[in-house]
């Protein structure tokens, strides 16, 4: 008990004593950290973009006449990769026909009884099932003709795949990239402060107990700096949205406070563990660094 008071007064004295430097550490850790929270959020909204133009790509089907349409739905409503039926009944398609012609929708009368079949609107999760949905649709009996946007299934697809990577990308080399900073610029603070660790070493001092409250001074840094980028990220996040919903309403950003919190969370954690892991290893290799007899 008495070591731990030691070390803690030992922390406080290298935060205090050394604050020029314990700033620039703190301003360098919420800069990286909000810069990593920046590019992460870049990429989760590069994918809910994708995401969200997948979805509503549909595949239509028209089924011939007397087949249960209803029956038909809830089979392929079943399937794992569909994210929703509709079922459209004649008299509805009739109406949108009519609402598509506008002034011409008297010629639609002509036709007298209503030639419409029954029709079925499927979504998928991703756009790489639509060809495999279609392909089913096709094989049914019930099933008169299939129409979807066959070459725009196949880009979204393609997009996906490049969005998943690109989003994975940039978010290994912010964290990559996060990591080395924090690491070097501790090391720079354990630069001037050798003499001590020096000394300290040669009155008999454990290396564990050298080392402790350099990691406690990362780690403190750490915490301090990723709740200071937390915040303002989560303000600029906030900003950001209500400028582009008043002026450009048709680009839709992630707004679910529920998964921004938990990613605030993680960004809030992930300083806490590079304060920490970095501190401890630029403190172990300047200790075993120091410790060789010259």
């Amino acid at each position: 008990m008495g070591s731990f008071r030691y070390i803690l007064r030992d922390t406080l004295r290298l935060i205090t004593r050394h604050w020029g430097l314990s700033i620039l550490t703190l301003l360098t850790t919420v800069t990286v950290l909000f810069l990593l929270g920046l590019s992460s959020l870049f990429a989760l909204n590069l994918r809910h973009m994708v995401n969200r133009v997948e979805g509503e790509l549909v595949v239509q089907a028209y089924l011939k006449n007397g087949s249960d349409a209803s029956g038909l739905a809830g089979r392929i409503r079943s399937v794992s990769y569909v994210r929703d039926v509709r079922v459209i009944s004649p008299e509805e398609a009739l109406d949108r026909l009519r609402a598509k012609l506008g002034n011409q929708a008297k010629a639609v009368t002509l036709l007298g009884e209503n030639p419409l079949p029954w029709g079925l609107e499927i979504q998928v999760e991703k756009a790489s099932f639509v060809s495999m949905l279609v392909r089913d649709l096709v094989a049914l009996p019930s099933v008169e003709e299939v129409v979807y946007s066959g070459q725009l299934a196949d880009k979204l697809s393609r997009i996906s795949v490049l969005a998943t990577r690109v989003s994975g990308a940039i978010m290994l080399l912010g964290a990559i990239i996060s990591s080395l900073v924090i690491f070097n610029t501790i090391r720079i603070a354990l630069y001037s402060k050798s003499e001590e660790i020096q000394v300290m070493l040669l009155v008999g001092a454990t290396r564990t107990y050298i080392a402790f409250p350099f990691v406690l001074q990362g780690l403190f840094l750490g915490t301090i700096g990723a709740v200071l980028a937390v915040v303002a990220l989560a303000s600029g996040y906030a900003y950001v949205v209500s400028v582009l919903k008043a002026t450009l309403p048709f680009v839709v950003m992630l707004q679910n406070q529920t998964f921004l919190l938990k990613f605030h969370l993680i960004l809030l954690g992930t300083g806490m563990t590079l304060g920490w892991m970095c501190s401890w290893f630029a403190v172990t290799r300047f200790i075993t660094r120091a410790a060789r007899p010259s």
